[in-house]
């Protein structure tokens, strides 16, 4: 899952044209990040956005497939790749990123929020 440097700085450069991303080595690839939300994947020199049933149909569309660490079909993960045209401009760019920074909040507020421990009482 490398990442030549040339192209994170690349990809990096784009995404910045249209807000704030910073990003995260991470397993060998690179994560990506918006507001504090993990949107994107780096791997293998290519970007994959975060998916869900609402903009699946969009990558699809346009022939794109998940991500699969290792190549191995059976674990794709909720990720697919940009297709090169979004990357090209700008303003479509600006919608596939909302699309998947916005998946990416919803993943966030599913997800159940770790419960604090009560400190043991005197006496127990």
């Amino acid at each position: 899952m490398p990442v030549t440097p040339a192209y994170r700085a690349e990809t990096l450069s784009v995404l910045n044209l249209v807000a704030h991303v910073t990003d995260r080595s991470m397993f060998g690839g690179v994560g990506l990040y918006r507001e504090g939300l993990f949107f994107a994947v780096m791997a293998n020199d290519r970007l994959y956005f975060k998916v869900d049933s609402s903009n699946r149909g969009d990558f699809e569309a346009e022939g794109m497939g998940p991500f699969m660490p290792f190549d191995n079909p059976d674990q794709v993960m909720q990720y697919y790749e940009v297709p090169a045209f979004v990357l090209d401009n700008p303003d479509e760019l600006a919608v596939w990123m909302d699309k998947a920074v916005r998946v990416a909040e919803l993943k966030k507020a599913k997800s159940p929020t770790p419960k604090r421990r009560r400190p043991p009482r005197a006496g127990r």
